[in-house]
This record gives structure tokens, sequence and C-alpha cells, in this order.
């Protein structure tokens, strides 16, 4: 009798510590359950270290692309832009908010640069351009003779607008001139305004090819040319440059003689 109650002690006192064995890994468990639960960012982050640590000496983390290079003014006006030959935009114009002082001392023009809406142009482009381009001392401020201020309040002398194919021919007729036949700018003298054909401003022509620049300044020359009193002129001689009063979008050579694009009144200035 007393060996059996001596057994039944050792078997419950065996049972008693099994299931505190038990009870402790059950702690334990829930611990590393916790953790992994807890702790993945941690881990991860060691992972990105360790990948880093085993990169080759000098390499580097891969970083965003670079920003896209910001265009000069000359990359811009070198550049040529889609535009259709047939396009009839909105035929509402939006004036180019600013004010460019005219930096001469001859005789003052004012002129509001307005471009039609629905173009997709840059219209700042258009008026620095054009700015830029009457008082070089090789346009019409040659000499100091006239200078050129951008306003955009208050009456101006004239209105340099830039406009689709079809509202260029709208306002053109206006003033009985035909810009379908050869899709070119005119100016529209019985109105305030000195219509640029936005086709040719994006595009170009055959007689100037991939030389834009030029072309965009020859442009604003001879309109306004036209809007100063000045008519139509060709060159004279095999060779000679292309006065800027020539329809060089037109054509270059005539009657035989070859002339040179030249988009200035006093180009040798």
């Amino acid at each position: 009798m007393p060996a059996q109650r001596t057994g039944g002690k050792g078997r419950a006192f065996t049972g008693i510590a099994a299931a505190a064995v038990t009870t402790v890994l059950a702690v334990v468990v829930a611990v590393q359950v916790a953790d992994d639960r807890d702790g993945t960012g941690v881990r991860s982050q060691s992972a990105a270290d360790q990948a880093r640590d085993a990169r080759a000496p000098g390499q580097t983390t891969p970083s965003a692309s670079p920003s896209p290079a910001v265009l000069t003014y000359e990359q811009k006006m070198g550049t040529k832009y889609p535009l259709s030959a047939t396009l009839t935009a909105s035929g509402k114009f939006e004036a180019v908010p600013g004010f460019d002082k005219a930096p001469g001392r001859g005789q003052k023009y004012t002129y509001r640069v307005d471009v039609e809406q629905g173009l997709g142009l840059d219209g700042e482009l258009f008026a620095e351009a054009v700015q830029k381009t009457l008082n070089d001392n090789r346009s019409w401020a040659h000499g100091g003779v006239r200078t050129f201020e951008r306003i955009y309040s208050g009456k101006p002398d004239f209105v340099i607008t830039l406009a689709s194919p079809g509202t260029t021919a709208k306002w053109c007729a206006k003033s009985g001139l035909d810009t379908t036949e050869d899709n070119v700018s005119c100016d529209s003298a019985s109105t305030e305004r000195v219509m640029i054909n936005a086709y040719r401003w994006a595009q170009g022509s055959k007689t100037y090819g991939d030389k834009i620049y030029p072309y965009r300044q020859m442009l604003i020359n001879h309109e306004v040319g036209h809007r100063l009193g000045h008519g139509h002129v060709t060159c004279q001689k095999d060779g000679e440059l292309a006065p800027v009063m020539q329809q060089q979008t037109k054509f270059l050579d005539h009657d035989g003689i070859h002339c040179l694009p030249n988009p200035w009144p006093y180009p040798r200035s």
C-alpha cells in the first residue's frame, strides 16, 4: 500500500511538471508568433541592409530619371511644331499677358500680341520672338529710327495675331487679300491685325527647309514691313539675298534669278 501511494505521488508530480513545460512552450511559441507578426518590417530592413552591404564597392543605388532639360529660346525657335495646314480654330483671340518696354529712342510703335485659342502653340514664345525680332538692329529698328513696345492693355498701333490658316484667311479677306492659295500670312490693313499664319509659324516653308528660326524672323519682319508701308520687291541679281519684302514663303527664284533666303531688312548691320 505505501508503495502504491508513493507511485501515485510520482505520477502526479510528473504530470504537473509536464503541464508546466507545456505552458512554457506555449508562451515561447506565442512570443515567437508575435515577433514574427510585429517584426516583419525590421527583418525586411535588415535584408535590405544586407543587400546593400553585399553590393560591389562604388556601386550606388539607381536614382530617379533626371528632369527633362529646359529648352532655350534659340532651341524653341529652331524647333518645328505640329499643326494642320487646313486648321480653322476657334476664331477667338487671347492677348498674351505681359509688357515689353521699347528699348530704343526712335519713333515708338506699340503693339499687342494675340493668339487664337485652340492652336496648342506657345504664345509666350511667339510674343518673345516678335519683341526680339522687331527691335534687332537688322530689323525695322535699324539705326534707332524706330522702337517697338509690347503692351497688354490699352490701344496699340497694331495687333500681331497668331491664327490658324482658316481664321487667317477670314481676317485677310476683310482687306481684300486671299491667303488660301499658298496658305500665307498677311497684313490686314483695313483692320488692326497683322495676321501670322500659325501653320507657317509652326512648319515653315519649302524655301527655308529646316531653317525654321530665320524663317520665323522673316515672317514677322515681312508682315510688319507691310504695316509700316513697304510693298513687295525681289532681288535683282543671281545669288543676292532676297529682300525681306520678297514673298519668300512662295519663292526664292524668279525670272532665272536665284535669290538667297534672308529674314532681315538690314542684314549686314
